[in-house]
């Protein structure tokens, strides 16, 4: 088993302003508004879980010793969507970077999968990810500048039974991803993907049994999952002026062999 140690910070993002969205719990989104933080970032939050995102913010305050504001936001409403983006120019002055880390998965296989079940997984995932980048950009063109960095997943690329809704779904957010950097590249804006494979943390536990696990893992030629900051430290250099030259490109975050 390959391990991998903390990185140090080096102030990639010192003094910009980033909105990170399903950044409550333990996941990726956390640990990208973490990330941001130690590199220099000031950051706003986002969640549908009103005690998972006050605890989020507090503890981000804190290891920051900076306010860090947590907005409610539902990214299957537009308003709320709205309200979100307003919220956070207002408290950053403007906006730099978006994260869109919003998602939902869930198992079927598609001969027993409802509308509904479709549905949600579309609109939260691939919609979801839409209204946002929407709303964040028409401020972004008026200043000439941003970064969004969308999550999406290495099964927009590969299979999984009982994943075709949440498959389709992320291989929607790269080719998103892709068309929207080629009209917004004239005006300084890049948009670009990570596509993890298996990130652990303790939610994933939940929502996954232990033999899928247990397989998704065997997949790893490092012998394990990823930890949520390896994923973030993708996304802090998407979002950093390191990668100035890359724009509708998504990175695999993985160490998984066919």
């Amino acid at each position: 088993m390959l391990e991998s140690s903390y990185p140090p910070n080096r102030n990639l993002l010192a003094g910009k302003t980033v909105l990170v969205t399903a950044a409550a719990g333990t996941g990726i989104g956390f640990a990208t508004a973490k990330r941001c933080l130690e590199e220099g970032a000031r950051v706003v939050i986002s969640d549908i879980h009103d005690r998972r995102l006050a605890q989020a913010a507090e503890t981000l305050s804190v290891l920051a010793g900076q306010r860090v504001l947590g907005v409610r936001c539902d990214v299957t409403i537009e308003d709320e969507v709205q309200a979100l983006i307003a919220a956070a120019s207002g408290e950053l002055g403007h906006l730099d970077v978006l994260v869109n880390n919003a998602g939902l998965g869930g198992t079927a296989n598609l001969v027993d999968m409802t509308d509904e079940q479709w549905l949600r997984v579309l609109d939260v995932t691939l919609t979801g990810t839409f209204r946002v980048t929407r709303a964040a950009l028409r401020p972004m063109i008026a200043r000439g500048s941003g970064v969004i960095v969308n999550n999406a997943s290495v099964l927009g690329w590969r299979a999984q039974a009982g994943q075709s809704h949440y498959a389709a779904a992320k291989a929607g957010v790269m080719a998103l991803t892709r068309c929207v950097a080629l009209e917004v590249a004239s005006s300084g804006i890049r948009v670009n993907a990570v596509a993890p494979s298996l990130a652990t943390h303790p939610f994933l536990s939940k929502v996954t049994s232990e033999a899928v696990l247990t397989e998704l893992t065997a997949r790893e030629v490092m012998g394990r999952g990823a930890e949520p900051w390896e994923v973030s430290n993708v996304i802090v250099f998407l979002a950093s002026d390191l990668s100035s030259y890359m724009t509708g490109e998504v990175i695999s975050v993985s160490s998984q062999h066919p």
